[in-house]
């Protein structure tokens, strides 16, 4: 935190990105930021370039225009800071859960005993000790979601790209896993990004919001959040919380 009273240097910063594809604009003129320690949610329309972002940053796809900074510095090729967990858990269903939480470090190149060294200490806070040796189909849906953030988390990178990670999961289990995720995340101060279309999960969830217009996407408008933490389902009931429920769904109503 800066000592002057002065916002805090950007972790991530997108300037004036677009990406079209065969002629089909599909972000333009798209600029957004994320802090250190900062949860960012990103809400918008299906189909509105959510994901493209997320694809940029990872390197899947190169911007027809604009940059991506990083601490200040153009991204370039490297794509070490982002740590990615797409919309399903993709756990291999022939791999034990110890072997999947470990399979992003085996991608870097760590050997499989140190990866299951550095997963170990995480496996109590993830709720999943006890089940190194079962497989995915014997988990639930949330033990699952947390196996494959946990996979993403040990990669220990700067940022975590969730792109609706909790989508999937019924009601339930998924109001389970927004306050898990909120407990977590205060204990580890993550910077993160998020892509949800759950509106209340974005409010509970993060400190501030950007509105995706439809394709191509832009930004309608930045939200802060200022909730208080941790956030508890009374959270769910405060004034503000409802005062920034209704902004944000004006806002998408009004241009989806």
């Amino acid at each position: 935190m800066s000592t002057d009273g002065a916002a805090p240097a950007a972790k991530v910063e997108i300037r004036s990105l677009s990406r079209s594809f065969d002629g089909l604009d599909v972000i333009r003129d798209l600029s957004l930021e994320v802090r250190e320690h900062e949860f960012v949610s990103i809400l918008g329309p299906s189909g509105s370039g959510k994901s493209t972002t997320f694809s940029v940053l990872t390197g899947a796809l190169a911007p027809s225009a604009g940059e991506v900074l990083v601490d200040g510095r153009p991204l370039g090729r490297r794509r070490d800071q982002f740590a990615y967990m797409p919309q399903k858990d993709a756990l291999l269903p022939w791999r034990r859960i110890i072997d999947n939480l470990t399979l992003g470090l085996e991608v870097m190149g760590v050997r499989r005993p140190e990866a299951r060294r550095r997963v170990r200490p995480l496996l109590e806070t993830f709720g999943l000790a006890g089940f190194e040796r079962a497989y995915p189909f014997q988990l639930s849906g949330g033990m699952r979601q947390r196996a494959a953030l946990l996979r993403t988390v040990v990669q220990d990178r700067g940022v975590l790209l969730l792109d609706e990670p909790f989508g999937a999961l019924d009601a339930l289990t998924r109001a389970q896993m927004q306050q898990w995720i909120e407990e977590v995340r205060g204990r580890h101060q993550w910077t993160v990004l998020l892509i949800t279309h759950d509106v209340r999960e974005a409010i509970f969830l993060s400190d501030r919001i950007y509105v995706f217009s439809p394709r191509p996407a832009s930004v309608l408008a930045c939200v802060d959040v200022p909730l208080p933490r941790p956030r508890t389902i009374e959270t769910l009931t405060d004034p503000a919380f409802t005062r920034i429920e209704a902004e944000l769904l004006g806002t998408l109503l009004q241009r989806g």
